[in-house]
């Protein structure tokens, strides 16, 4: 069982590596958003909907690649450690 351990230790590494990025900028973009439309009084929600669009998509164009890089290391290791997740081998 510590094979499995250390493949779910390291599946959610791989998550929070892939997601906490994309979190991030559409939290600080919808706060700065949030601000700006407090400011100015403008209540428009489609204001609120493209530049956190933007900007996660440009942070998945930016951080995509390390992600699926994550992603695929972590699939190697899941197939390189089966045989010890099978016979149950620590």
């Amino acid at each position: 069982m510590d094979a499995l351990g250390a493949i779910l230790r390291e599946a959610l590494v791989v998550a929070a590596l892939a997601t906490f990025p994309v979190l991030g900028i559409a939290t600080a973009v919808g706060v700065v958003v949030a601000v700006v439309q407090a400011a100015t009084q403008v209540q428009e929600q489609t204001l609120t909907l493209l530049p956190k669009l933007l900007a996660v998509g440009a942070t998945l164009v930016v951080f995509g690649g390390v992600a699926l890089g994550a992603c695929a290391g972590l699939f190697e290791h899941a197939i390189a450690a089966l045989p010890q997740i099978v016979r149950g081998v620590p």
